[in-house]
């Protein structure tokens, strides 16, 4: 359950959201979308900041959400490790994740159980995802009869391309045993965590699942099942909201995307990589905690503890106590 009191702590903690850290001692930064990356010898930690991107761009902060984020994956990559193998060493901070350093694989691979979100959009415009057409009169957001791959570039900045298995490897992006290993644990851990999610009822519609190489050893790398790779719908819900041709109940960040589209029309969906962000609402900020606060509980089945603190400052000192500072 999200405490009855938990509006006026998450304001509070609007004041001590996690934007970024420079931690000069702690290896060479790069930082991601929502992660700051410390690179040495052959580790990386990587601190979920509580950034929150959408349309590949970086749009605001969120309390609470790095910790979240991070123990979200936590738990998953726990859960899976006997299935695929992973690159997690250590989890010093709840924000912090220390990993095995690897080399990644240039190609991420977007499973989806349903029709909806990017391959929605690209399937009304009769357009292809990563050279697959789904089959005519489907509806948005209807179940998928298998569960389709939809390979992409990782871009290092602005939008994702979607690239066919086939164009893949005939660019030489990837080797072609090394890409059907990708292809055979993404649906391994897909599937795994549908089943899951089903038990805790939710629905793990689609998500995304990036790899590294360590020492020719393939390894899940990133994150996995989060409520930014990953979108939830509400199980009981589903197949009444879809006779009627509405929208599920969502867990994920979808919201969000829903609310730019809508506030910022003129703007959303296709903002360019240069364009100033508008002002994001206090309430939808709010609004948001709480859905990831929701899914975290529904998913890990443990309750989420809120604390009003210096996010930075804690780090600091967990690092500094487990002797990487």
């Amino acid at each position: 359950m999200v405490a009855k009191n938990i509006d006026g702590i998450i304001k509070k903690q609007l004041n001590y959201t996690l934007k970024e850290t420079n931690f000069s001692n702690l290896g060479e930064l790069y930082r991601g979308k929502v992660r700051d990356n410390y690179t040495k010898e052959d580790k990386r930690i990587i601190i979920a900041t509580d950034r929150l991107s959408a349309f590949d761009r970086v749009i605001t902060t969120i309390p609470f959400k790095g910790q979240m984020l991070n123990q979200v994956s936590s738990f998953w990559f726990e859960k899976t490790k006997n299935i695929v193998k992973n690159h997690i060493i250590d989890i010093p901070d709840p924000n912090v994740a220390v990993v095995h350093q690897c080399k990644t694989v240039p190609v991420e691979v977007i499973v989806r159980g349903y029709l909806t979100g990017s391959m929605w959009r690209d399937y009304d415009k009769g357009k292809p995802t990563s050279g697959i057409m789904p089959p005519m009169g489907m509806k948005k957001n209807q179940k998928f009869a298998e569960i389709i791959l939809t390979p992409s570039t990782k871009a290092e900045s602005g939008h994702d391309v979607y690239l066919s298995k086939e164009e893949i490897l005939n660019r030489n992006m990837v080797e072609k045993d090394i890409y059907e290993e990708m292809e055979e644990a993404a649906l391994k851990l897909f599937r795994f965590g549908q089943d899951l999610c089903k038990k805790n009822g939710l629905i793990l519609v689609d998500t995304k699942y990036e790899f590294g190489l360590k020492e020719g050893e393939l390894m899940v790398i990133d994150e996995i099942h989060t409520q930014d790779s990953s979108r939830f719908w509400i199980l009981d819900t589903y197949n009444e909201k879809f006779e009627r041709g509405e929208s599920p109940d969502i867990l994920d960040k979808e919201i969000f995307r829903g609310w730019l589209m809508e506030t910022y029309p003129e703007i959303f969906p296709d903002i360019k990589p240069d364009e100033d962000i508008p002002p994001i609402s206090e309430d939808i900020k709010v609004e948001l905690a709480k859905r990831y606060m929701r899914s975290y509980q529904k998913i890990t089945g443990l309750e989420f503890k809120t604390e009003i603190s210096d996010v930075k400052k804690r780090i600091y000192e967990n690092l500094k106590r487990a002797n990487y500072l």
